[in-house]
């Protein structure tokens, strides 16, 4: 889960465009779910703006929440891959949390303590 601010650009009525700012609720490699108060549909193509970096992607809606209010949580993936747009790394697909990174594996803390005795 990371809060991410952006911008979405969207085509509204009479082919006009239109603009929200916005943050994301959670984002992965595909795309984000994101809080909009336009109205959007699922299979509608829209424009998602990094707006730290101003980096630009196309993204076509997946998710519309059913709850109505001001913001609904809205699902949105990349049309093409864009594995850097966030600007973090993810896990590979096989990290699991019974990775040895996850666990802080014994035997490899033993082994930095025994490099650092080695060392002195």
């Amino acid at each position: 889960m990371v809060k991410v601010s952006v911008v979405i650009l969207a085509e509204g009525a009479e082919k006009k465009s239109v603009s929200q700012e916005t943050r994301t609720v959670a984002v992965n490699a595909h795309g984000a779910m994101i809080l909009l108060g336009l109205k959007v549909s699922v299979g509608e193509l829209l424009t998602l703006r990094n707006s730290t970096t101003g980096e630009e992607a196309a993204c076509r809606v997946v998710y519309v929440s059913l709850h109505e209010s001001e913001k609904r949580q809205v699902g949105i993936d990349f049309m093409k891959p864009c594995p850097r747009f966030w600007r973090i790394s993810f896990p590979p697909p096989d990290w699991t949390t019974r990775s040895l990174e996850a666990k802080g594996h014994p035997s490899r803390l033993g082994n930095t303590q025994t490099n650092s005795r080695q060392k002195k």
